[in-house]
């Protein structure tokens, strides 16, 4: 049983499980600034843009409590137990998608960069094909 519990530790510290660990921690932190981002600076700015239209609020009643009854927000709907299908909180959700993907991308294209290999010293080819090469050169000559 020791013997498990050794080879779980060594497991768990490896570079890459903790690595993994500290990514997605910074993930989970990283969410709620895109949260805010997409809520609080780009969803009102396209709702100015297409004429004052809140994303969040945007639903369809599939069946309300009580006949012919209308809802203003979402919260209300579901407050009042009204089955709703929220396509504006999907819209909210993929411009998230579309901003973390984004930065995502511009986070891999920078290491990327960074990592690049150095160009080095050209390799010489072992001793054995430069010999090959010549032969080949003399009979080609002969």
């Amino acid at each position: 049983m020791i013997k498990v519990f050794k080879e779980f530790k060594e497991f768990c510290m490896r570079g890459n499980v903790v690595e993994l660990a500290v990514g997605v921690i910074i993930g989970a932190a990283f969410t709620s600034i895109v949260d805010s981002v997409v809520k609080d600076l780009i969803n009102p700015v396209i709702g100015l843009l297409i004429g004052g239209i809140d994303f969040s609020n945007m639903f369809v009643t599939l069946k309300a409590p009580a006949e012919g009854a209308s809802f203003p927000t979402l919260q209300a709907a579901q407050a009042a137990g009204a089955v709703t299908i929220n396509y504006g909180m999907f819209i909210n959700a993929s411009i998230k998608f579309a901003i973390v993907a984004f930065v995502v991308f511009m986070l891999v294209k920078s290491l990327n960069k960074l990592l690049k290999p150095t160009p080095g010293a050209p390799v010489t080819p072992p001793r054995q094909e430069i010999l090959l090469e010549e032969i080949r050169d003399l009979l080609k000559r002969n």
